[in-house]
């Protein structure tokens, strides 16, 4: 259902009961475990020098790297009781973490209510209200930051209706990372990776990944992807000099940045599709364009990126 007012959520006129002492589940054990892919075509057409990998992350249960970080928002919170009977968990997204908490919300039972800029993607909207989650649409020229300040606003009208968990700034964003993607690169690249590299939207992924991985290699080379400029496709990306910060984003960790032209990713996204049989989305075509600028940089390089999500049909508008 769509809304613009801070009606009364619930999926069927009642009220829902988060289960807070899960049974094992799995659908839920099925988040993370995401397979390391070698990308040797496209690396035989570049006469590379290097190896690079990427991280399945559209293998995830509802289709994204989202589901890390919403799932160990969710533990989280059900855990020290701030998603508790009656609570309704709102937050603001770009489409990924709120496909993420929808399908959470269903499977555990608890409403949804997300905050999103209208131009979201199609897709990603039908997903959502499938789920049957609440959407309430902000001014799509301020992008995420308008959704943020929408949900921060209710949150802050209502806090005893809602758990604004805030997926910017959310610690358990970052350590979901920490705890999953890290590891499970180190033990799939068998310690050889030599460089990271991971598109900036929240922040959380490459941040905790990043973390877990210095820890085990200190010479580890860190490269964030953007946009090349605030008017983009790239969608889940932000161009940080012209959006805000986020707080789950730790640049200590970040060696360099490389930005993408939104052409550039999606004419790599079209290679990833022909010559690796990999259809991802726009965000995964930029950080393999990068990912391929750093293995150039670097001769003997061991290159690990992500591929967030799977693309989408090309009668669906490509981003923003």
């Amino acid at each position: 259902m769509f809304a613009s007012d801070p009606a009364p959520v619930s999926r069927s006129g009642t009220v829902l009961r988060a289960r807070t002492h899960l049974p094992d589940d799995p659908l839920l054990g099925a988040i993370g475990h995401t397979p390391l892919l070698p990308l040797r075509h496209l690396l035989g057409r570049e006469a590379a020098g290097f190896e690079l990998w990427a991280k399945a992350e559209f293998m995830n249960p509802s289709g994204s790297v989202k589901d890390r970080a919403a799932w160990g928002i969710v533990r989280s919170a059900l855990a020290d009781g701030s998603l508790g009977p009656g609570r309704t968990l709102l937050d603001a997204s770009s489409g990924n973490t709120g496909v993420a908490y929808a399908m959470l919300g269903a499977r555990v039972g608890f409403p949804v209510e997300l905050c999103l800029p209208r131009h979201v993607a199609p897709d990603r909207l039908e997903r959502i209200l499938s789920y049957g989650a609440r959407v309430v649409f902000t001014d799509p020229a301020e992008g995420t930051d308008g959704a943020q300040a929408e949900a921060r606003r209710r949150a802050e009208a209502e806090p005893e209706r809602y758990f604004y968990p805030d997926q910017y700034n959310h610690a358990a964003n970052p350590d979901a990372h920490y705890r999953t993607t890290g590891p499970e690169i180190w033990a799939q690249s068998e310690g050889r990776v030599t460089d990271l590299v991971a598109g900036v939207g929240t922040g959380g992924t490459i941040s905790g990944t990043a973390r877990f991985l210095r820890e085990r290699r200190p010479d580890l080379r860190v490269t964030a992807v953007e946009p090349d400029g605030p008017l983009h496709g790239l969608e889940g990306l932000k161009h940080l000099p012209t959006a805000r910060r986020p707080g789950t984003y730790d640049a200590t960790l970040v060696d360099a940045t490389l930005r993408v032209e939104t052409e550039a990713a999606l004419a790599m996204r079209g290679r990833l599709a022909r010559e690796e049989g990999l259809f991802v989305g726009a965000s995964a075509g930029a950080a393999v364009v990068a990912a391929l600028e750093v293995g150039r940089r670097h001769p003997g390089s061991v290159v690990v990126t992500v591929l967030p999500d799977a693309g989408r049909p090309r009668s669906e508008p490509e981003g923003r």
